[in-house]
């Protein structure tokens, strides 16, 4: 969108008291995927912070409802619902990272990495765990471990790093020592 269709949408009436429906909808039926639609217009359209973040807060408690049943009984993929309870994860361990509680977003990318079923997102977020373990900070992570120029061919891992500098199988080779050491530390999060 160009910066006049933004303004329209942003002042007409009509998509306005839609996404606003929507909101309010989404919120009383727990719908993760129409949250996250209004989530992401509300961020395009630079629309009520407040509203963004009451959103944000629905999806997150949604996820976390839903985490011990899928601990226990399945896994995730990236499709429908699944992809958007792994998103708010995903979402939620970055924000931890760029607030530099390193513990807790590792802790949660560990749980992540063991409910998903997707073995590419595995991987990268094993990356994750690694850097976070060797106390490394978003910015650094950014700077020195992500491929920024390399984009996701497939939709379903835009919202997820996953393009490295590196081999990310040679890293992962490399770092065996910490993965298992943070494995015995955190396998209890899994209740096991």
């Amino acid at each position: 969108m160009d910066k006049k269709q933004l303004q329209e949408a942003r002042t007409n009436p009509d998509f306005l008291k839609y996404l606003e429906e929507t909101r309010v909808d989404a919120i009383n039926t727990k719908n993760i995927s129409a949250l996250y639609e209004v989530l992401d217009s509300f961020l395009i359209l630079d629309l009520d912070e407040e509203k963004i973040n009451e959103i944000y807060q629905n999806i997150l408690q949604i996820s976390f409802e839903n985490v011990e049943e899928i601990i226990k009984k399945r896994k995730l993929n990236l499709e429908d619902d699944d992809l958007y309870f792994t998103r708010a994860f995903y979402e939620h361990a970055i924000e931890r990272w760029s607030y530099e509680n390193l513990q807790g977003a590792k802790e949660l990318l560990f749980v992540l990495s063991n409910i998903v079923d997707d073995e590419k997102l595995c991987k990268g977020l094993q990356s994750h765990i690694i850097a976070l373990s060797k106390g490394i900070d978003l910015d650094t992570f950014y700077e020195k471990e992500v491929d920024l120029s390399n984009t996701n061919d497939e939709e379903k891992y835009g919202y997820f790093i996953t393009n490295f500098i590196y081999n990310l199988n040679e890293h992962i080779n490399n770092n065996t020592d910490i993965l298992e050491k943070e494995y015995k530390e955190l396998k209890h999060l899994l209740g096991n």
